[in-house]
């Protein structure tokens, strides 16, 4: 029961009680029963203005909490015009306000926050209390490939790749370096922050790839201008040299004039051999900004494939096309993608075990080229080391074609990845 019904029931009763014990006065002392009878009416009206008042108090007291209630921080209350309860008032309006600047800044910081983390080129993860994916921006969606509606609600280990993987073993404030399949290399690190008094978990993943492969392509550069200097010019005075040992063949006896230019020939050709594994290594730094024009890639492949065909029937290796009706162009330099694709369908062939397939994807809606064969695959050992400078899984390998590949790919902004799954070892190209 609230209390002005408290009260106005206590009123009821006292005045029925003097009611009553003025109809019994009325026969015993009629002049004090007129005096007591306008007492009451007195005490009636008084008793109305204090239930009114009273009424108004709680009821703006109750229109108060309602707002509360409903976290309405823009309705004020008017004053009822007691000194008391108006201070009251004016210290409620006060508090309402400081509510609506507070909740008003909240969403504020809270509506740029998200912002920040959406236009953040860094891929950022938040938890929830159970551990499972809260947020996460654009970046860190298409760092792993899905949807929102694929990754949010997920626990990292209901995540597909290595990447998941990796952010597995993640400790909280122990930033590092992951490497994926030798192409994109993130820097991961996980902390914490407090929510409603719980601690929670948020991972930064930061891009370094660009980075990475910028500072190692100048490291690379300097070694191999250095070497290419010293060797070159060695070469050539050995080989001058040489070749006027030749000339002295004459001098010799018979029987050992054979074997005298046997062996100059063998160093001849092996300082040859040097000079073009040197010219090798330069054609890397020295690859040029691509002449764009407008290439049609379908009929590109095909003539590549051609060229590539006497290699493959020697190991019978089977074509296997997949194309879209619509023809694929790209704005690139002609001659560079040849090379990225001689160099791809090169290393696919060695790949292939006798009488494996090689299959060539070109889908036109997605602008993507997938070349594919079912060697023995690439271990996640091998797999951080591609790409890497000098590398390879070649007898007598040098490691240029993947080194060049990359360089042409990246002068292009073609985004390109290179991994095993399941019975095929996948080069794509998104154009």
């Amino acid at each position: 029961m609230k209390l002005k019904t408290k009260v106005l029931l206590s009123a009821i009763v006292i005045h029925g009680i003097f009611i009553y014990l003025l109809t019994e006065l009325y026969v015993v002392n009629r002049n004090t029963f007129l005096i007591g009878e306008a007492l009451l009416f007195i005490s009636m009206i008084f008793s109305y203005w204090m239930y009114k008042s009273i009424s108004q108090t709680f009821d703006t007291i109750s229109s108060g909490i309602e707002t509360l209630k409903d976290k309405d921080f823009s309705a004020k209350l008017n004053s009822i015009g007691h000194t008391e309860m108006d201070e009251l008032i004016y210290v409620y309006n006060l508090m309402i306000d400081q509510l609506r600047h507070e909740r008003l800044l909240q969403v504020e910081k809270s509506s740029f926050l998200e912002k920040l983390i959406e236009a953040s080129p860094s891929g950022i993860i938040i938890f929830d209390f159970s551990g499972t994916i809260a947020t996460a921006n654009s970046a860190a969606l298409e760092m792993f490939g899905l949807s929102k509606d694929k990754f949010l609600g997920k626990p990292l280990n209901g995540i597909s790749g290595r990447l998941a993987e990796e952010l597995i073993d993640l400790e909280v404030n122990d930033p590092k370096v992951v490497n994926l399949n030798g192409l994109k290399s993130y820097k991961c690190h996980k902390a914490t922050f407090t929510d409603l008094g719980y601690s929670r978990t948020f991972i930064i993943i930061e891009e370094l790839t660009r980075e990475i492969y910028i500072k190692e392509k100048n490291a690379y550069e300097k070694v191999i201008k250095m070497m290419s200097h010293e060797v070159n010019n060695s070469i050539g005075a050995i080989n001058s040299i040489l070749n006027s040992c030749l000339n002295y063949k004459s001098q010799l006896g018979q029987e050992d004039q054979e074997d005298y230019e046997t062996a100059l020939n063998v160093s001849i050709s092996r300082n040859d051999g040097l000079s073009s594994l040197m010219s090798n290594f330069a054609r890397v730094i020295r690859v040029p900004e691509p002449i764009r024009h407008e290439v049609e890639l379908y009929s590109l492949l095909r003539s590549v494939v051609l060229l590539m065909e006497p290699e493959a029937r020697k190991k019978k290796v089977d074509w296997l096309w997949e194309t879209d009706s619509l023809p694929l162009e790209a704005f690139a330099d002609y001659q560079q993608l040849e090379q990225v694709f001689i160099n791809i369908l090169k290393n696919a062939i060695e790949a292939v075990n006798l009488s494996g397939t090689i299959r060539i994807q070109i889908q036109a809606s997605a602008k993507t080229i997938s070349i594919a064969n079912t060697g023995p695959g690439i271990s996640n050992e091998v797999s951080q080391m591609l790409f890497t400078p000098f590398f390879s899984t070649t007898k007598n390998g040098q490691g240029i074609g993947l080194m060049l590949t990359r360089e042409i790919l990246y002068n292009h902004d073609f985004k390109f990845s290179l991994q095993s799954s399941g019975q095929w070892t996948e080069f794509k190209i998104l154009m």
